[in-house]
């Protein structure tokens, strides 16, 4: 019989706070410190090789990303990852330290309590903080966007010809001038951030199209983009978050992935439902709602989509338009029961999209 050790580790940038136990030992065998250095790693990893056969470790994931968990996999040892919100925990437990927490995980994972989070390859983790990178751009593009129109409106410089960000707006700021030198600097600075990052936003735009355009992604994203609303930056956000598609074997499986369910607080005869449970990646949701939003008007696509089309298999064509016709009949459905479209109140049309994919037609495309 091999002689198996859980190893529980509670991990920081600095130190990795360790406890391990075997499958019959009651109390914990033994609980260490050491440096979260790969020489250090190594080193207690084949200490503990030379008295157990299998070592099964956990950790949870967060800011130090999947280096280790690599690592100790290349060292032989079984790791998982687990996200630090699906940890049972204990409402009595007062007390924190990081002892106490590896001592949990190590006890918890030789019950089988813990959950391993799915871990991507290198390459794929690559192209997703790409993505994310370019996200965060996007949004420091709108703040700075923000910044340069209130430090005009508080000098009482208004444009009101046509919205903002247009050719004619751009003409508009590119004739701006102040006769106090100071203010000119100021308005240049804010203005020369906008226009960087706008040369910034486009190039990464470039760039994932190209990469979304080659191997392994390109057979996927043209499987997606055959949805209408769903494009190159759409797709790659689905593959790069979502990463496997094999992982959800149910549709609603994959809602509670992307946190598109209701929650739930029932007892007794009482039952009571919330708003959706918002857990998982609110990237995400918001892609999926702005893609959804394309499906207030009627028809299976434009021109522009009917030619994403071209080459792919017709059950995928098929399954689109489906999906399309469902959409627009679910908003139509909760328009006449007095649901709000506004832009302040994206819930009803998230719903929308929860039902559309709890269809088993629609999930019926694995993307394997």
């Amino acid at each position: 019989m091999k002689r198996k050790l859980y190893v529980g580790m509670d991990v920081h940038k600095e130190t990795i706070r360790i406890a391990y136990l075997t499958s019959n030992s009651k109390e914990i065998l033994k609980e260490q410190q050491i440096k979260h250095e790969e020489v250090q790693i190594k080193k207690f990893i084949n200490r503990l090789k030379l008295e157990w056969d299998e070592i099964d470790c956990c950790y949870e994931a967060g800011v130090t990303g999947y280096p280790l968990y690599r690592y100790l996999k290349s060292l032989g040892v079984n790791c998982i990852l687990v996200a630090p919100g699906k940890i049972p925990r204990q409402s009595s437990d007062k007390i924190k330290t990081d002892k106490r927490d590896a001592i949990k995980l190590a006890r918890l994972m030789r019950s089988g309590e813990l959950e391993s989070i799915h871990v991507p390859s290198e390459e794929d983790e690559a192209v997703r903080d790409y993505l994310r990178s370019r996200d965060s751009l996007r949004l420091d593009l709108g703040r700075n966007r923000q910044r340069l129109m209130k430090f005009l409106l508080r000098k009482d410089i208004k444009y009101s010809t046509t919205k903002y960000w247009t050719v004619s707006h751009y003409k508009w700021l590119n004739n701006l001038h102040f006769n106090n030198e100071i203010l000119q600097e100021t308005f240049n600075d804010y203005y020369s951030r906008v226009r960087v990052q706008e040369e910034n936003l486009k190039a990464m735009d470039k760039k994932i199209q190209e990469v979304a355009e080659s191997e392994p992604y390109r057979e996927k994203v043209g499987i997606l983009r055959c949805f209408r609303g769903v494009d190159y930056l759409t797709a790659m956000f689905l593959l790069c978050e979502v990463n496997d598609f094999k992982r959800f074997k149910t549709a609603g499986s994959f809602m509670s992935f992307l946190g598109l369910v209701p929650g739930e607080y029932s007892s007794g005869s009482k039952r009571k439902q919330t708003g959706i449970t918002k857990t998982g990646s609110p990237r995400l949701r918001r892609i999926l709602t702005e893609a959804a939003w394309q499906h207030r008007f009627p028809g299976t696509g434009s021109k522009i989509v009917t030619a994403r089309r071209s080459g792919q298999h017709a059950l995928v064509v098929s399954l689109a338009e489906k999906a399309s016709l469902r959409l627009h009949k679910k908003f139509r459905n909760l328009q006449l029961r007095g649901k709000t479209t506004s832009s302040d109140d994206n819930g009803s049309f998230k719903r929308v999209i929860r039902i559309s994919l709890g269809s088993n037609e629609s999930c019926s495309l694995k993307l394997e």
